[in-house]
């Protein structure tokens, strides 16, 4: 199965997952769950949730890593970061007809075909840049107002990040957040925050380091604790048995040992004892919340699904090779 097969090749999975809900009290625990059936079914890039808990039909256009790398005379002092990543993806192969394309013409197409089928929102889940471009957020402000489509962003670990430049991965990130991707944020906080659809509550929380501080746990807890389907948006992917350490988020396995890239994307190595207590929790809150529906990420630039007690995480293609995905909320009635 090569690396961009599983939702082009197999036409539909579908199962029917036990999803569970939670009474609008503080805490939640098993004593106040009452389970209803929920189902997901995938065909190729088409993705559609049904639920009992679903009152109305929400569109969603998912796009990651569109790694948009145009760049003017405002990035000529910061050649030296950008220099590798500004190359990396001049020209792509289109995810499903095979023609050479490039970033700017995936985005604008997606876009394109937002628009047509009327979405809802569209969700914007990190790598949307190569690098903090001035004029590459520009261009995909100037194009997200034309579509005219609410949208989310959350952050990968390329958007805010120049390759070689001193600090940690959290100081830079926060440094290149207020001075070049803030408007993307819409006044929202760039770390975590909750975008409401037609009753359900898509929750944009950045991973973009591979962990999770305190603030993002108890933003989660809170949510999870409102009892209203929700819906995680996160670049890195949640770690799941059996995939690659790029599933990071809460992988047992992340640490100094296992970072093979770091040298390459000239960045601080991982710690050498690995994730937080809090990234960990975070990952055990995630897949006993009842009341999450799933889990939209990218990074890894391969269509990929795990479920992972009950909650499925789906993994879009890179955008920057035409990938999407369209997502479907269904109601489910009996």
């Amino acid at each position: 199965m090569n690396r961009r097969s599983f939702l082009k090749d197999s036409s539909v999975l579908a199962g029917g997952i036990g999803l569970s809900t939670i009474s609008s009290g503080k805490e939640s625990n098993q004593s106040n769950k009452s389970f209803s059936q929920a189902f997901v079914t995938i065909d190729q890039e088409k993705v559609s949730f049904y639920s009992e808990k679903i009152n109305s039909n929400i569109k969603v256009i998912h796009i990651a890593d569109t790694h948009l790398f145009m760049d003017d005379e405002r990035g000529a002092p910061f050649l030296e970061y950008s220099n590798r990543m500004a190359k990396a993806y001049n020209e792509t192969t289109h995810f499903k007809n095979r023609n050479k394309t490039n970033p700017n013409e995936c985005f604008e197409n997606t876009l394109m075909f937002a628009k047509k089928n009327k979405a809802d929102l569209i969700a914007l889940v990190g790598d949307i840049f190569s690098f903090p471009s001035e004029l590459a957020i520009e261009w995909a402000l100037s194009k997200l107002k034309d579509a005219g489509i609410p949208y989310v962003f959350v952050a990968g670990n390329h958007d805010w990040h120049y390759e070689g430049m001193k600090g940690s991965l959290e100081s830079l990130r926060d440094t290149w957040i207020k001075k070049r991707l803030l408007p993307l944020y819409q006044g929202n906080n760039p770390l975590m925050y909750a975008y409401d659809v037609k009753g359900i509550r898509f929750l944009a929380i950045d991973n973009s380091t591979y962990e999770i501080n305190e603030k993002q746990l108890e933003f989660f807890k809170q949510q999870a604790n409102t009892g209203l389907p929700l819906v995680l948006m996160v670049h890195i992917p949640m770690y799941a048995p059996g995939k690659n350490i790029s599933f990071g988020c809460g992988n047992p396995n992340w640490r100094a040992s296992s970072d093979r890239n770091y040298k390459l994307e000239r960045r601080p190595k991982w710690p050498e004892q690995g994730h937080t207590q809090t990234t960990f929790n975070f990952y055990d809150l995630v897949f006993n919340t009842p009341n999450l529906l799933g889990i939209f990420t990218g990074h890894i630039h391969k269509s990929s699904i795990e479920i992972t007690n009950g909650i499925p995480q789906i993994v879009s293609d890179d955008n920057a090779s035409g990938g999407y995905l369209e997502i479907d909320f269904l109601p489910y009635k009996i």
